[in-house]
């Protein structure tokens, strides 16, 4: 029986993957909770021999000097005759006589589900353990069925979930299928470890870049951002290490071969590889590719919650490819780089620009040619009439350089804003309607 007991833990502890003293230490529970009625009390355990099998039982009595309850406390002179280095507050295990040998078959279906909830605890802990430094890695499975639009995946001895919102849109999985999939999340749950996998998160991409390229494996390349629409399109901002390795060449291959592979594994997303560079200005204009840009100015907040900022001028042909179909360019450059980017044109910056100096000498005008006035307007923020107008007079009469000019002022940029806004009416009134010739009479 001793022996057909330690063959039994050694063939389930390599079948299950489990640690023998795990299995040891559920069998020890599950006949400690078998035996209640024959060993009762709360200080009793169970103990078998890892080589032999055997098994005693032990109970546990607390030294002390006069004894209330033999069950838990042993005298102190008992205690010296078993131990001689005993002392009074020690607990010493004390083997019975008669350890159990017989269950009843309630006892013994108390064993079993004792093991068994042991086995399973063991096997949950065990994929736990297995998984949860894999996060952030790619993982390979086999789809097992399809949930409510979710699809599960077998990985080894575990199952994954692959949710909907993470698939690549427009992708349709079959039972059999190998997939490969980036892991998003491991936690514990009722029912186990809770695998969550994703194939639209950006890390995916990173990942496959470090799988295909050896120079990234190898950290001659380094892949320093990443920014994706699942299914349509990727933006990639790659550096190199050494000099006279071109980061761009390498992820591409010869002939596109590289990136061709990922692009497959992505369903054909489109991937835009630009090159990272230190300087923010330089970065912004590389990650807007394929677009050409004339200027950028990159205004950085000092409060570190606030997203810098950059301004991006192109080409008027340009404008159309900068900001990309639904802005899906201008949007990718953005995540890529972190910046919040705005986009103009350049005959939309000269507009701007022309607009402003006609402000300006409408300034002038107003002040009467005062450049005191005129500076004072501008340091208080009333750089334009309709900035005049929106503060109201109230606010030129606090500027003590304006005095009483302050009602003259307002009413002139009342005006000049009256006279830019009636051009405008009138070329959006509709055109009235051309008479018709009357029709030629029937006789005619």
């Amino acid at each position: 029986m001793n022996r057909e007991l330690i063959m039994v833990i050694d063939q389930l502890g390599r079948e299950k993957g489990i640690d023998k003293e795990v299995l040891f230490e559920a069998l020890e529970s599950a006949l400690l909770s078998a035996s209640r009625k024959s060993l009762p009390g709360d200080n009793m355990r169970i103990h078998i021999d890892r080589k032999t099998g055997e098994m005693r039982a032990y109970a546990r009595r607390k030294v002390v000097a006069e004894v209330t309850d033999p069950k838990l406390e042993i005298s102190l002179d008992e205690a010296k005759a078993l131990n001689p280095e005993a002392e009074l507050d020690d607990e010493l295990d004390l083997e019975q006589e008669r350890p159990p040998q017989d269950f009843g078959r309630i006892a013994a279906q108390t064993a079993k589900q004792v093991i068994l909830q042991k086995v399973r605890d063991a096997e949950r802990e065990g994929i736990y353990s297995e998984f949860a430094g894999k996060e952030g890695q790619i993982l390979r499975g086999v789809v097992h069925r399809i949930e409510k639009r979710n699809v599960i995946l077998e990985i080894g001895k575990a199952e994954a979930i692959l949710p909907e919102r993470e698939q690549i849109p427009g992708e349709r999985y079959n039972p059999g299928d190998r997939i490969r999939a980036f892991v998003l999340e491991v936690r514990r749950s009722a029912k186990g470890p809770q695998i969550t996998l994703s194939r639209t998160h950006p890390g995916y991409l990173a990942r496959l870049f470090e799988t295909e390229i050896p120079e990234i494996q190898e950290g001659i390349v380094v892949v320093k951002a990443t920014a994706r629409e699942a299914g349509e399109r990727a933006k990639v901002a790659v550096a190199s290490t050494k000099r006279d390795v071109d980061p761009i060449g390498a992820c591409v291959g010869l002939r596109g071969t590289r990136i061709q592979v990922i692009s497959r594994e992505l369903r054909g997303e489109k991937i835009d590889i630009i090159e990272w560079s230190h300087d923010p200005a330089t970065f912004v204009s590389r990650a807007l590719s394929p677009a050409k840009v004339s200027s950028v100015t990159v205004a950085a907040d000092e409060a570190a919650e606030v997203m810098p900022a950059a301004v991006v001028i192109v080409p008027d042909n340009q404008l159309s490819l900068a900001i990309g179909k639904k802005g899906q360019n201008a949007r990718l450059a953005a995540k890529l780089t972190g910046m919040r980017i705005d986009i103009k044109s350049e005959s939309e910056v000269e507009s701007e620009r022309a607009d402003a100096e006609e402000a300006r000498a409408a300034l002038t005008r107003f002040a009467g040619g005062a450049t005191g006035v005129v500076e004072a307007l501008e340091a208080a923020g009333l750089t334009t009439p309709r900035a005049i107008v929106d503060a109201g007079r109230a606010a030129l009469q606090e500027l003590a350089a304006v005095g009483d000019r302050a009602d003259k002022i307002y009413v002139a940029a009342e005006e000049w804003l009256t006279a830019r806004a009636q051009p405008a009416i009138e070329a959006e009134a509709p055109a009235e309607p051309a008479v018709d010739a009357e029709p030629p009479s029937a006789g005619a």
